[in-house]
């Protein structure tokens, strides 16, 4: 076990929302957490949208940027919402989430009732064609007690802990996200930095982005922000965990906005030649779609960054069973400081690249002499 464990006002944020119940359509939980975490801070501004989307906006100083950052991420995770009890010990409840069929049956499950966790076990499941695909629709659970309609089930894994620099819980994707944009502002407020940002906080991404699309449609999200989807996504060969956080030029969707990824970049530099403990990743992330592609489809200047993620929706696929995600702590920590760092910059937001822009200009000059002379070379 690592003597580091969740030590910092940020990682104990981490620790807080890794334990906080939740699921697609049944965020309540989190939500509470958010506006208690929300109400501790005056300079604050949250709202939430017709849909329970929450934005929190924060200003500080006199300076009004003209582009802010609005970094985004969702609060659920893949799970179980409680329907009805068939019988006196076995519920019928929903799942809303991508998990493969095959890791359902006999795999041990948790409700939350009463403040307190009720331990079950999967019986069977009944499937149905989505996207191409045969999916869980509804499980039957075995349990020992009644089950409330509306309980929060998740899959039955330990509290988070931390173990040889790794964070592992039962819902890194995107628990890890949120908690990231908490520290975010925590460091923000308590450092009392001039800054201009938005912060979003959506529902249902699990299930098909629910409330990101929601959000661009109900205008949630201010028309001069750009926006960073912040969440989690399966580690790659050439995206590895421990390397930093990963600005995702693209997913298995789309490509991202350029200019927005290339001002991120330039922050990520900036805060690099800054702190020397700093480090990030540029990659593409073609493992899945992000909420960045819906975004930037409805209309945004977007952008994604993630942290590479073990065991992606608790699948652990070597051992061929339900088990807990994990992300680096100190991915953790450098996401949280390069969102502290967009916080506080303007974006210039000409549509080009300026440190490809300053490599161009480097190689024109060295060759342009070259260019020149060569061409008029006898034949």
């Amino acid at each position: 076990m690592d003597s580091k464990m969740f030590s910092s006002p940020g990682q104990k944020i981490l620790r807080d929302m890794l334990s906080i119940p939740t699921a697609p359509f049944a965020e309540h939980l989190v939500v509470e957490y958010v506006e208690r975490f929300c109400a501790k801070h005056e300079s604050l501004k949250l709202t939430c949208d017709s849909v329970g989307n929450m934005l929190i906006h924060l200003r500080q100083g006199r300076r009004k940027i003209a582009r802010p950052v609005c970094v985004t991420a969702h609060l659920d995770h893949p799970g179980f919402v409680a329907h009805r009890m068939l019988s006196a010990k076995r519920l019928q409840a929903f799942w809303r989430g991508g998990v493969p069929k095959e890791y359902f049956v006999g795999s041990r499950v948790r409700f939350w009732v009463d403040k307190t966790w009720v331990r079950g076990r999967v019986r069977s499941i009944k499937t149905v064609v989505s996207r191409g695909q045969r999916r869980a629709e509804t499980a039957s659970v075995e349990v020992p007690r009644e089950i409330p309609a509306g309980s929060i089930g998740m899959w039955d894994l330990p509290e988070p802990k931390v173990r040889n620099g790794r964070v592992y819980a039962r819902s890194c994707d995107d628990m890890a996200g949120a908690a990231a944009i908490l520290s975010c502002i925590n460091k923000l407020v308590r450092a009392r930095h001039s800054c201009d940002a938005y912060f979003l906080l959506t529902r249902a991404e699990e299930v098909g982005f629910a409330g990101a699309i929601a959000a661009t449609r109900l205008r949630t999200i201010p028309q001069r922000c750009f926006v960073v989807a912040m969440d989690t996504s399966s580690e790659l060969p050439h995206a590895r965990m421990g390397a930093g956080p990963i600005l995702r030029v693209g997913d298995k969707t789309s490509a991202f906005t350029h200019a927005t990824t290339a001002h991120c970049h330039h922050v990520a530099g900036l805060l690099a030649k800054k702190n020397r403990s700093f480090k990030h990743q540029r990659k593409l992330m073609d493992g899945g779609t992000c909420e960045a592609s819906a975004y930037g489809a409805l209309g945004f200047e977007a952008t994604g960054v993630c942290l590479a993620l073990g065991n992606y929706h608790n699948v652990d696929k070597k051992r061929k069973r339900i088990a807990p995600e994990y992300i680096d702590l100190n991915d953790f920590d450098n996401v949280v400081a390069w969102f502290v760092a967009l916080a506080r910059a303007e974006h210039p937001y000409t549509g080009r690249d300026e440190n490809l822009l300053t490599l161009i200009r480097e190689v024109e000059l060295k060759n342009k002499r070259l260019l020149r002379t060569s061409r008029r070379q006898p034949r």
